[in-house]
């Protein structure tokens, strides 16, 4: 996987509170940077409302591949596209890059399930995620 593969990148600047007592990153913040740029994309461009929608995805898989450590200051950027998507549920990944970097120092996928909020059922992935979802689908 190469930078240039993904249409969408977003910056992340690591923070102090990241690194651990190695001296890098620690490896659950992975997750974090993960899903924060996830979210923004839905919010963004899918028009994910996540204090008022119905319907909000829930994670309920999760991997990472670390081949590079990185430490507080550092700018990243974390790429996303979409591998597969279902009728209630779709598969992510996701890299991360150190600035002008082409080799990630990490990649993962996460899978959400989208479901109806009150009643906490898997439904059908709501039009105007699917319409942003299908954008970045390989």
């Amino acid at each position: 996987m190469q930078r240039d593969e993904f249409s969408i990148l977003y910056p992340i600047t690591t923070r102090w509170m990241d690194n651990d007592i190695y001296g890098h990153v620690n490896n659950v913040t992975y997750y974090s940077y993960f899903d924060t740029t996830i979210n923004r994309y839905l919010i963004e461009a899918g028009g994910l409302d996540i204090n008022n929608s119905p319907v909000v995805g829930y994670v309920v898989s999760s991997s990472c591949q670390f081949k590079k450590p990185v430490a507080y200051p550092e700018a990243l950027e974390a790429g996303l596209r979409v591998l597969k998507m279902g009728n209630s549920s779709v598969t992510y990944e996701l890299g991360l890059f150190k600035s002008g970097d082409a080799d990630p120092v990490a990649h993962g996928e996460v899978v959400h399930v989208f479901v109806d909020r009150e009643q906490n059922r898997a439904v059908a992935i709501p039009h105007g995620i699917r319409e942003a979802l299908e954008r970045i689908l390989m």
